[in-house]
């Protein structure tokens, strides 16, 4: 209802209460004896709207009444009682009136009460959920009615009493929540917006056979894998499509709405406990000048919108290739019309253009993800590993150096752990590069790790989903084969925490919870893809070079320390001598452009001693497979 008509129903009940409270008090025929009704009805609309008014009730969007203005009513209705009376106390002092009935004050306040209360509640009851959205009924001839899809919300929490609101409110999407279910005892029984509370995620079965239900939605955001994975093979089993609200890191910067659900992606079975956001933890860059490396990568461009949502002064978008950074820009324009965005094409090897860059936006913070990251295509090209992960980490931290950039925070890998890989090795070597500026500088450049990240280009899920869809064969390197996983928002958010608790030259890893088997991973993906095991057939390819059948997080001497949250660890390993260090880089890379590859191994294997190179021709993988 548009809030003019809401103040005329106003005038009208206010009117209404004044007569009331006279009626009451003295009789219908009152009229003739109790001449103060006039001026005290005149008074009493001009004064109670005016503070209504003032106080905000006419702003307001009924529909969706809360308690908030539930309060904000009795404080505007508090208010007008309180004028009124002051008012009459002042027109028996000035002689105005005569005399007046303390009685006839309090029942018209009463009635106003609940006069305005009423409007409003009436309003909000008008809207509710499913009250004006149920088809009728006819009771005579063909009864007219939508067929619904009868659907099991699995979460009595927030995420859950949203989706069974968004379905009330809109009928169109042809859902009808039966029921819930939810483990928290004190739940059963109860009833959320008219839907009852009726078991727990173990009665699943036994409740949707007996209530022929026909959907599942999973809205448990931060429920850990093992359980989602439970909910989800048991509607396999009875044939039910699952679906799941997104996580919290899904929804930084969209609103949760039932348009959101959609089928259970390999993701939300392998989300372990959600990581707790702080979004204080990021405050760190907020009226500051960023600049994101790799930008329009999946860790680049995860990096960007999470540091836009943070109101940076300037977001510089550094990248390579200009199609992803224009679709990166584009996003990101549309969420957060309102952060200075400037794109820069450019490549992080060619030191004038990277100082020019510098010179120009002066950063203040620098997050770098660019980066070559497939091991078997840097076994092949080994020198473009050591100039780009090398070579160009260089060329950026000593440009910040010298522009007395205050922070840099690097991204690492869980393959730079006792190394048998250029990829790996090289971003290692990139590692050091990082915090051994941070030391000798006393700036906050610090170095972040972590295992591989689900959904990002070239990485295993799409090919999996791709090569299902073909119908198979899925192609994988070994069944030992084990990874750590984590998604790419949730490692994006602690790689910003990290950089913000860094006191200089530390490396921080990720605690990554347990490693995953590609081989059960696959078999997941073919199950909820509507399959069984048996239809697609798994092929096994054989370990390429540069890979290892399961990865560490740091080395066997290394010490661990947990830091003030939990899912980021300090991590120190053995260091090497800085001169040797840095003496060794110079002919690393004039090695890699003569493209001399023994004595690039040669040389790594004195920097880095758990470095294993490749023996193998890295000319005879195969490429079916990734699982990076």
């Amino acid at each position: 209802m548009r809030n003019r008509y809401v103040l005329l129903v106003d005038a009208v009940g206010v009117g209404c209460a004044a007569l009331g409270a006279f009626v009451i008090y003295f009789g219908w025929l009152f009229f003739q004896s109790r001449p103060e009704f006039l001026p005290f009805l005149a008074v009493a609309l001009l004064v109670k709207l005016v503070i209504y008014y003032w106080c905000g009730l006419y702003r307001r969007y009924w529909r969706y009444a809360s308690i908030s203005d539930l309060l904000l009513v009795a404080l505007a209705w508090g208010a007008g009682a309180v004028a009124m009376s002051l008012l009459l106390i002042v027109a028996l002092w000035v002689g105005l009136i005569h005399e007046f009935s303390r009685a006839v004050l309090v029942i018209d306040g009463l009635l106003t009460l609940l006069v305005v209360g009423a409007i409003r509640l009436s309003i909000r009851v008008f809207y509710e959920p499913g009250v004006m959205t149920r088809q009728p009924r006819w009771p005579f001839g063909q009864e007219e009615e939508i067929t619904s899809k009868r659907v099991l919300v699995v979460g009595a929490g927030d995420a859950g009493m949203i989706v069974v609101r968004e379905m009330q409110r809109n009928p169109q999407l042809r859902m009808d929540a039966v029921a819930f279910l939810d483990d928290d005892p004190e739940k059963l029984g109860k009833r959320i917006y008219e839907v009852p509370v009726l078991g727990n995620t173990g009665s699943l079965e036994q409740i949707a056979l007996n209530h022929s239900i026909e959907g599942v939605i999973i809205a448990m955001p931060t429920a850990p894998g093992a359980s989602v994975r439970e909910i989800v093979e048991t509607c396999h089993t009875l044939g039910l499509r699952s679906q799941t609200m997104p996580g919290v890191f899904e929804l930084l910067d969209g609103k949760v709405s039932v348009s959101q659900l959609r089928r259970v992606e390999i993701t939300d079975l392998l989300r372990r406990s959600q990581v707790a956001t702080n979004v204080m933890s990021s405050r760190y860059v907020t009226n500051q000048t960023v600049l994101v490396t790799g930008a329009g990568g999946s860790i680049g461009s995860e990096l960007c919108r999470q540091v836009a949502f943070s109101r940076p002064a300037k977001l510089v978008m550094l990248g390579h290739g200009e199609n992803s950074l224009f679709k990166v820009h584009a996003d990101l324009s549309k969420t957060f019309p309102d952060v200075p965005l400037h794109v820069v094409i450019a490549d992080i090897r060619n030191q004038a253009r990277i100082e020019q860059v510098f010179r120009k936006f002066d950063p203040s913070i620098v997050f770098h993800a660019a980066a070559h990251k497939h091991v078997h295509l840097m076994e092949e090209n080994f020198q473009e590993a050591i100039s780009n992960n090398v070579g160009g980490t260089e060329i950026l931290v000593e440009t910040s150096l010298q522009a007395n950039t205050e922070r840099f925070v690097a991204i690492s890998t869980d393959k730079a752990v006792s190394p048998n890989g250029f990829m790996g090795v090289s971003k290692r070597i990139a590692s050091h590069i990082v915090r051994d500026a941070g030391r000798r500088s006393g700036r906050l450049y610090t170095v972040v790790r972590f295992g591989n990240v689900l959904g990002s280009r070239g990485s295993v899920v799409p090919l999996f989903k791709e090569q299902i869809d073909r119908g198979g064969p899925v192609t994988i390197t070994h069944p030992k084969m084990k990874r750590y996983f984590m998604t790419i928002a949730e490692a994006v958010h602690l790689v910003m925490e990290a950089g913000g608790i860094s006191k200089g030259g530390e490396l921080f890893v990720l605690n990554m919870g347990e490693p995953i088997r590609i081989v059960d991973l696959v078999e997941d993906l073919i199950r909820l893809s509507g399959f069984r095991k048996d239809q697609i057939p798994i092929v096994v390819t054989g370990v390429r070079p540069g890979e290892k059948l399961e990865e560490s997080l740091w080395e066997s001497d290394a010490e661990v320390q947990v830091t003030a949250n939990p899912d980021i660890l300090k991590v120190t390993e053995p260091e090497m001598p800085v001169d040797t260090f840095r003496g060794a880089k110079e002919a690393l890379q004039q090695a890699a452009q003569k493209g001399d590859r023994l004595r690039v191994e040669s040389i790594l294997c004195e920097l880095i001693p758990t470095f294993t190179p490749s023996f193998s021709d890295p000319f005879s993988g195969d490429d079916q497979a990734a699982e990076d």
